[in-house]
């Protein structure tokens, strides 16, 4: 833990001291200020491309028809896309409420009773309360503070930085984290059917699900005076194998679908699932991984709760699995392990490189 006056300047401060204007630092490229709208306008929208939303209740049913017709429908979502609104997912609204409702006490504590958890970016330790720190060639940060923590497994959990207020943090997190770790189970294996693979061949390429490690990141963007000039979070694609995000029904999630930024519906009772890198490298492009961003506004603080599933750093090595490549459809990603992936993304640092090619 370390001391308020070690720690970076919080979003949040800057909001609610009441400026007119955000500093230059959080002001974007001229190149991304032509694409930033008003996010209320854009979520009303009804016409152009929807994120599909994929209804889980029939994912496992005896009828074989209706269970591959529930799959087929995932795959589509997966190649169109590489993102989907999963609903009857299986985990309760009871418990997801609970766990949204104790993200927002510990957001609503003052900013230096937060402190109290703050991490350490600039010495490796990312665990903890902070601020995004500038990571492109311009030098820009992002309109947003979050708290960081491995939720999965157990016993790689650093507990002392996990809030004490809520009471019951850590019991709804801990039960949010088992459950999401079946969902991400079940969500591979259908994945590995549609790749023509067996059910299994996904979660054992991402080093199996007792590996697989399972980190949230709660995002608070605040109000923000000029939102038509920043970006709660910059474009970038996940290095996850999936993502999975709740929300707190304000919109701020785009996807950049056919060469246009299409905003995402709050749907109510869903889950967010973003195919990332690690799986569209297994899948050798099959699947997308989805070029994305986090929008802001001046009316309401938008909270977002995203769990990335992430294969272990040195254990594997990622490539694409062989049989999905042919002669016809050669490998389009060099070999690497998951750390040197996410080391290759650290250096590309523009969005024109980060565009789908």
């Amino acid at each position: 833990m370390v001391t308020v006056s070690e720690a970076a300047p919080r979003v949040e401060a800057l909001s609610s001291s009441g400026i007119k204007s955000i500093p230059k630092e959080y002001v974007r490229t001229k190149e991304e200020l032509i694409s930033i709208t008003n996010i209320f306008e854009e979520e009303k929208k009804e016409e152009g491309p929807q994120v599909p939303t994929i209804d889980l209740k029939d994912i496992n049913s005896d009828d074989e028809f209706v269970r591959n017709k529930c799959r087929q429908q995932l795959k589509e979502a997966a190649i169109e896309w590489g993102v989907m609104h999963l609903v009857n997912h299986g985990i309760s609204d009871e418990l997801i409420e609970r766990v949204k409702i104790a993200g927002e006490a510990f957001f609503n504590q003052p900013i230096e009773e937060k402190e109290k958890y703050a991490n350490k970016q600039e010495s490796g330790m990312i665990q903890g309360y902070g601020s995004k720190l500038a990571n492109n060639a311009c030098g820009q940060l992002e309109w947003e503070d979050y708290f960081f923590h491995l939720i999965f497994p157990e016993e790689k959990r650093e507990m002392s930085i996990w809030p004490k207020n809520p009471s019951d943090y850590t019991e709804v997190t801990a039960e949010y984290a088992r459950l999401l770790r079946g969902l991400a189970s079940d969500m591979l294996s259908t994945l590995s059917l549609g790749l023509g693979l067996e059910e299994g061949r996904l979660e054992k390429e991402v080093g199996g699900i007792e590996e697989l490690a399972l980190q949230m990141k709660i995002n608070y963007y605040p109000k923000c005076p000029q939102p038509e000039l920043a970006l709660g979070v910059e474009a970038h694609t996940d290095v996850s194998a999936l993502t999975f995000i709740l929300h707190n029904m304000v919109p701020g999630l785009q996807l950049f679908y056919q060469g246009k930024w299409v905003t995402a519906k709050c749907v109510p009772n869903s889950i967010i699932m973003h195919v990332g890198d690690t799986v569209e490298i297994l899948s050798n492009g099959k699947y997308k991984s989805i070029l994305h961003r986090g929008l802001v506004n001046k009316e309401k603080v938008r909270i977002s709760w995203a769990v990335f599933c992430e294969p272990p750093k040195e254990k594997i090595i990622l490539k694409p699995i062989p049989e999905v490549v042919s002669e016809a459809e050669p490998a389009m990603f060099p070999p690497r392990t998951f750390a040197q992936h996410m080391q290759h993304k650290l250096f590309r640092k523009t969005q024109d490189e980060l565009l789908p090619k």
